[in-house]
C-alpha cells in the first residue's frame, strides 16, 4: 500500500490521474490532494470518500510519499519536485521541466524503463508519448533514419482555459487563451516560437524522441498545430526506415505491438479518429501507406486520448512500472 499525492487534482489531467487510479486498482493507504490556494478547500468525491483539497506549501512538500503526481505546471514543478524528492518521494512529473535533464528518466513505459539515478521521473509531451509507441517497434524490426511530425492537436492540451476558448468561440465571444479564435479555425501556433522559428512544443517533440527512443543523431522535425477538437491528438507521422521495409510488415508488426491498435481499412472508410480514441487507453495507427518521394518511408495516421495516454494514463503505467520492478 503506497501513499500517494496527486498535485493539481482539480486541473483537467489531475482528475484523470484520480480516475486512472481507481480503473487499475492501485494500492494506497493514504491520498493527499494538492491544489493552488484559489482551489484548496474544495471536496473531492473519490471511491467512497471524500477530499478536502489542501495547498501546496513547502513545509508540505518535505513530507515523504511514494509516489507524487505533479500536473501543475512547470513552475510548480521546478519550486516542490526537488523538495518532494529530497525527502524521499518519488516525483512522476507531467510538466516539460526537467524532461531534458540529462539525469532525469524521460519514460514511456512501452518505450523505456526508468533507471533512476534521480527520483524525479518526467512525463513527456502528449504527442511524442502517442508517436514514440509505434516509432518504437519499428525502431527494434527496421530502424530509424527520419522522423517528421504534423500534430493537430485537441484544445484539451491546453487545460480547461482551451476548451473554453473553443465552446464559448462557438457562441461568438473573443478567444482569452489562444492569440486567435479557435472555433472554426487552425492555429499553426502551440507554445512560444523560439528564434530558429520553431516553437516550443515542436522542438519538445524533437528533442524527447531522441531521448526516449536513445537516438541523439536521429533526424526529426515538426510542425505542431492546435485544431478545434475537444479531445485526442492526431498525428501525421512520416518515417524514413534504415532496412527495407512493407506496409504489410508494418501492419503486421502493430497488430502485435502492447498498447497500438490498428484500424486500417480504407476501402470501408476505417482509419484512426480522434472520437473513437478519445477515453481508450491505447495508440491507435492506420493510414499507413508509401511515402513515393522518399526511399524506404512511410506514412502514418496515429490518434490517442491526449489526457489519458498523453498524460495521466502514462504517469500512472510508470507508477505501475515501478511497482513491478520493485524499485521500492
Amino acid at each position: 500500500m503506497y501513499k500517494i499525492a496527486v498535485v493539481g487534482a482539480t486541473g483537467l489531467v489531475g482528475q484523470k490521474m484520480l480516475e486512472v487510479i481507481e480503473r487499475k486498482n492501485i494500492p494506497y493507504d493514504s491520498l493527499t490532494l494538492f491544489t493552488s490556494a484559489r482551489s484548496a478547500g474544495k471536496t473531492i468525491d473519490f471511491q467512497g470518500k471524500q477530499y478536502i483539497t489542501e495547498e501546496l506549501t513547502e513545509e508540505k512538500a518535505n513530507k515523504k510519499y511514494d509516489f507524487v503526481l505533479m500536473s501543475a505546471g512547470g513552475t510548480t514543478s521546478l519550486k516542490y519536485s526537488p523538495l518532494f524528492e529530497a525527502a524521499g518521494s518519488i516525483v512522476i512529473d507531467n510538466s516539460s521541466a526537467f524532461r531534458m535533464d540529462q539525469d532525469i528518466d524521460l519514460i514511456v513505459p512501452e518505450v523505456n524503463h526508468p533507471q533512476l539515478n534521480r527520483k524525479i521521473i518526467a512525463n513527456p509531451n502528449c504527442s511524442t508519448i502517442q508517436s514514440v509507441v509505434p516509432l518504437k517497434p519499428l525502431q527494434d524490426h527496421f530502424g530509424l533514419k527520419r522522423v517528421a511530425y504534423t500534430t493537430y492537436q485537441a484544445v484539451s492540451g491546453s487545460g480547461v482555459a482551451g476548451r473554453n476558448d473553443l465552446i464559448n468561440g462557438a457562441k461568438g465571444e473573443a478567444p482569452t487563451n489562444y492569440p486567435h479564435p479557435i472555433y472554426n479555425n487552425v492555429l499553426p501556433h502551440i507554445d512560444v516560437f523560439q528564434p530558429t522559428g520553431y516553437t516550443k512544443e515542436e522542438q519538445k517533440m524533437i528533442d524527447e524522441t531522441k531521448k526516449i527512443l536513445n537516438l541523439p543523431d536521429l533526424k526529426v522535425t515538426a510542425t505542431c498545430v492546435r485544431v478545434p477538437v475537444q479531445d485526442s491528438h492526431s498525428v501525421a507521422i512520416n518515417v524514413t526506415l534504415d532496412k527495407p521495409a512493407t506496409v504489410e510488415a508494418i501492419r503486421s508488426l502493430f497488430e502485435q505491438t502492447e498498447g497500438v491498435v490498428l484500424v486500417d481499412d480504407v476501402e470501408h472508410n476505417q482509419y484512426p479518429l480522434a472520437i473513437h480514441a478519445t477515453g481508450k487507453d491505447e495508440v491507435f495507427v492506420g493510414r499507413i501507406r508509401v511515402d513515393e518521394s522518399l526511399e524506404n518511408s512511410f506514412h502514418i495516421w496515429c490518434t490517442a486520448d491526449n489526457l489519458l495516454k498523453g498524460a495521466a494514463l502514462n504517469a500512472v503505467q510508470i507508477l505501475e512500472q515501478i511497482h513491478q520492478q520493485n524499485h521500492l
